[in-house]
């Protein structure tokens, strides 16, 4: 099922934008386009290739041009030759995302590894590299077998879950710096003061200073930004800003925004935007493609999905279970919507008697009994500690994202008291959703639930804590010749699109604008687009059919 994008895609020519908006500097190399693949059952290098695979999409989707699976215990070799690219200092080469685990091999010196299947990695090739090169990357795959993160991916697909998909699936590339260089940045709106702070991490000991409004600060620094525009999804006003480091320059830019959890004028406690409360009228956006799965068939294809969310009169998007690519945050933020980030499950296979006991019981077990929640593996928590440190060194520095949600329905659930620490230790300038549906430990500013098979009515929380609706929904309408299969999976099944249409009409107007006059926060629809299986999408799969007209959708779900 291609999409448009797909259709039009140059396979000389694959996904060229800078990968890193807020950290652009000349000398890239894209190297995304036609490698050599092999699939094998043992470790050693292959003796001759299998064919080409269009990197960045996984060999499972149809983009690849591969359409073969990685089982776990299977080896995925990648290769490519590539000319030295004739710059002095450094030269760097960068893994958007590999997944789950990876070694890289240049001119046969081992760069380095990685374990992770949804966060970048680097690798200084300056020391192996020549002339003419010959890049290696082998890559295995647990999918569900192991306690990796592993999202949505099962190797028994249906129903919410999907395909596996596995290996290169984010930009590859290279890029040129001086000795002395900037690693990375660290950037925090003070809205309160009316400044920005920002630090760097240099590789080297030259000084490094921002360039601002036409002044230099060395860093760190606090940044004056008087009488600034706010940021908003009505007003997405983004500030540029370099940072010189040497003879290593890098452009970024920031925003003036807060998030909080505070009282409103009625004293009920909301989610506040720039210290006024907003309602957080969202989407599930599971990030999934007819034809790239993990992969965007393109930067406009991303673009899309935000900007039809956005006039769907939508203003928030909730990014489940999966880490995008830093330019998909970027549109975010430029285009003007917030983000709800999930941190990516793991752990054992998962006990449909324990996740779903809330449902059933009403019962909220303690996450600290780690067999019940398939987290017997001391390994598995470390690395998922690990992973969600990453991710938020990461993905701070963009200014959409309002909300960090490190577990989803109990999926690999563990100390999410301790683990909520350790997030606001990292961040204090977002709010945290503990335990997103489900196996509340009774913390934090926050109140979660997913509500799909019955009405929902509004019902403070004993806490006091904001209420917030993270998922319900997910009424289903299958597109002839727009679905994956014959499969219709849904919380509500609707036989046509005027169907459809007076169903959201009815569920906003009979139960999310009531709640939300009574004390509800935000409410999260599921979801943006259909996935393999699943048809509750306002978008069908390959992104062909919009299924309600966005100034309707728009008039339904207006707070």
């Amino acid at each position: 099922m291609l999409t448009v994008w797909g259709e039009e895609l140059d396979t000389e020519k694959v996904l060229t934008e800078y990968p890193r908006p807020q950290m652009v500097r000349g000398g890239y190399v894209n190297l995304n386009g036609l490698w050599d693949y092999a699939i094998g059952i043992d470790g050693m290098e292959p003796s001759q290739w299998d064919g080409k695979i269009l990197v960045p999409f996984s060999p499972e989707c149809e983009l690849s041009g591969v359409g073969r699976s990685l089982l776990p215990g299977q080896y995925l070799w990648y290769h490519r030759e590539f000319e030295h690219p004739g710059h002095g200092g450094r030269v760097l080469l960068h893994f958007g995302a590999v997944d789950q685990i990876c070694t890289v091999y240049l001119n046969n010196v081992e760069i380095c590894s990685h374990v992770g299947g949804y966060l970048p990695f680097e690798c200084d090739i300056t020391h192996a590299l020549a002339e003419k090169n010959s890049l290696l990357v082998c890559v295995m795959d647990d999918t569900d077998t192991a306690f990796h993160s592993r999202g949505k991916q099962r190797s028994k697909r249906g129903g919410i879950w999907y395909t596996p998909q596995s290996g290169i699936w984010q930009t590859v590339w290279l890029e040129c710096v001086p000795d002395c260089y900037i690693k990375a940045l660290r950037i925090t709106p003070r809205f309160d003061d009316a400044a920005v702070e920002v630090s760097a991490d240099i590789i080297g000991s030259c000084p490094a200073h921002a360039v601002f409004g036409g002044r230099d600060y060395p860093l760190p620094a606090v940044i004056p930004v008087p009488g600034f525009e706010a940021w908003t999804p009505d007003n997405p006003k983004l500030y540029d800003f370099s940072v010189v480091c040497g003879d290593d320059r890098v452009e970024s830019y920031f925003a003036m925004r807060k998030f909080s959890v505070q009282l409103d004028e009625k004293g009920v406690r909301r989610l506040f935007l720039n210290n006024e409360p907003l309602f957080h009228n969202g989407l599930l956006d599971q990030g999934y493609w007819s034809d790239g799965m993990y992969t965007a068939p393109g930067d406009e294809a991303m673009i899309f999905d935000i900007q039809t969310a956005k006039s769907m009169g939508f203003n928030m998007l909730r990014k489940h279970i999966k880490v995008e690519p830093l330019r998909w945050y970027y549109h975010c933020d430029r285009l003007g919507m917030l983000v709800w980030q999930d941190m990516v499950n793991g752990g054992g296979r998962y006990k449909p008697a324990v996740i779903s006991a809330p449902l059933v019981t009403g019962l909220h077990l303690k996450d600290s009994r780690y067999r019940l929640f398939a987290r017997e593996e001391e390994a598995g928590r470390i690395q998922y500690e690990r992973e969600l440190r990453q991710m938020i060194k990461h993905l701070y520095n963009c200014p959409c994202i309002a909300m960090w949600v490190p577990f989803n329905e109990g999926w690999g659930q563990f100390d999410s008291e301790r683990i909520c620490s350790v997030i606001r230790g990292l961040d204090s300038t977002r709010t945290v959703d503990h335990a997103s549906g489900w196996h509340d430990q009774g913390i934090g500013d926050i109140r979660s639930l997913h509500v799909y098979f019955k009405k929902y009515v509004f019902k403070p929380d004993r806490r006091g804590r904001a209420v917030l609706l993270t998922e319900f929904g997910g009424y289903n309408y299958y597109c002839e010749g727009h679905s994956f299969g014959a499969k219709n999976f849904g919380y509500r099944r609707l036989k046509s699109l005027e169907e459809l249409t007076e169903a959201l009409r009815r569920l906003y107007a009979e139960q999310i604008r009531p709640a939300h006059e009574k004390g509800l926060a935000a409410a999260v629809y599921t979801q943006l687009s259909d996935v393999e299986d699943e048809v509750n999408g306002l978008v069908t799969y390959d992104r062909r059919v919009v299924k309600i007209a966005p100034e309707i959708v728009r008039d339904i779900i207006g707070i």
